[in-house]
């Protein structure tokens, strides 16, 4: 199976990003074949500048899947598409 890397990019301290990292672990919850990344815009200078106004980020094999609040059956179709 191949793996999928979802990748949320946000920062300590941010409560949109603590729901977004909620919604995100219950999607993955038990499923197989995805690796979950958590990267911070504080520790990575690209980062900050390219998404700074726009956290929480959360990508899907490196592409923007969702900005600012995730929507979990969004996500679950995506994945599904990705046969995950």
């Amino acid at each position: 199976m191949p793996l999928v890397t979802v990748t949320l990019i946000g920062k300590p301290g941010c409560h949109l990003c603590d729901d977004a990292r909620a919604v995100v672990a219950g999607v993955l919850e038990g499923r197989a074949g995805v690796r979950f990344v958590e990267r911070s815009i504080l520790d990575e200078p690209a980062l900050h500048e390219q998404y700074w106004d726009e956290i929480p980020v959360v990508l899907i094999d490196d592409a923007v899947h969702t900005i600012y609040r995730v929507d979990a059956e969004r996500l679950r179709a995506a994945l599904a598409e990705r046969g995950c």
